[in-house]
């Protein structure tokens, strides 16, 4: 059934996502792969999006082409041993999310840089 094979893939892309979290901290990892690797985590899992997904069609474009891309060629990079080791890890942690608390902070810190951003450029737009 189509909908048995949705779910199956979305299973897939949450386990590679974390798996590409895991793999991102492996020292066994070279450095630009890691650098794409928890980037492509980090947009996947992130709230704010390159194009906002309240603009029709397009909105969506880059949660269905740039996530499945990153994951494909992060997953291509990262050495296979490595990968299958942590797409294990990941597939037993598949009731727990990963926590990252440094990812916590910088989605909180961007938010608060915008906020404080926009707050100078109303204030400036309308001076007291």
């Amino acid at each position: 059934m189509l909908s048995d094979a949705i779910k199956t893939w979305a299973k897939r892309i949450k386990r590679d996502l974390h798996a590409l979290y895991l793999a991102g901290r492996d020292p066994r990892v070279p450095w630009y792969v890691k650098g794409l690797a928890i980037a492509t985590a980090a947009y996947a899992l992130s709230p704010i999006d390159l194009i906002p997904d309240f603009i029709p069609v397009i909105g969506y474009l880059d949660d269905l082409l740039l996530v499945p891309l990153g994951i494909y060629l992060a997953v291509r990079l990262i050495p296979p041993q490595v990968m299958a080791e942590c797409r294990a890890e990941a597939a037993r942690r598949q009731d727990r999310p990963p926590i990252s608390r440094m990812a916590a902070g910088l989605v909180l810190l961007v938010w608060t840089v915008g906020a404080l951003a926009m707050m100078v450029w109303i204030w400036r737009l309308f001076p007291v």
